[in-house]
């Protein structure tokens, strides 16, 4: 019998075309050569439910930075599934995209925080953008998405 496909679940809240751009380019990096079996979930963070996390063995978040915070959808996201799905995803693999103009970093901080109460790991450093995002900016982008796809892979 062969084993489930294993499934990445993209989590983001995009208010913006810098947002958008990126979230393009993480997913791009999800589809890389060789990693074709893994099947990647796209839920905005309004949207996603405990349904769809407990479908995933890992987690691909999106936030503009708000005030120094994740925006309030991602925390929606984390209210509605903290509970009933902490304990069934606990190890798992997640990466973390943030943009803003100002408080990256306790934006950031606030998500590893809910993250490490989840029992997730960090399988890539997060990638913080400040204003538009350039090349180099979209390319750490791809890697992130790549990188938390292959580590579903045997």
């Amino acid at each position: 019998m062969d084993a489930p496909q294993p499934t990445l679940l993209v989590v983001h809240h995009t208010v913006s075309p810098a947002c958008e751009a990126m979230l393009e380019a993480v997913l791009d990096g999800t589809r890389a050569e060789g990693l074709e079996e893994v099947a990647v979930r796209v839920r905005p963070a309004l949207a996603a439910t405990d349904v769809d996390v407990l479908a995933a063995q890992a987690f691909l978040l999106g936030t503009p930075a708000n005030i120094g915070y994740m925006s309030g959808a991602l925390k929606h996201f984390f209210d509605q599934v903290y509970y009933p799905c902490r304990l069934a995803t606990a190890g798992a693999g997640y990466g973390l995209y943030v943009h803003g103009n100002s408080g990256l970093d306790g934006a950031t901080r606030s998500v590893s925080t809910v993250a490490k109460g989840m029992g997730w790991q960090r399988r890539a450093a997060p990638v913080e953008v400040r204003g538009e995002p350039t090349a180099d900016d979209l390319q750490q982008c791809w890697d992130l998405g790549a990188t938390v796809a292959a580590g579903l892979l045997p």
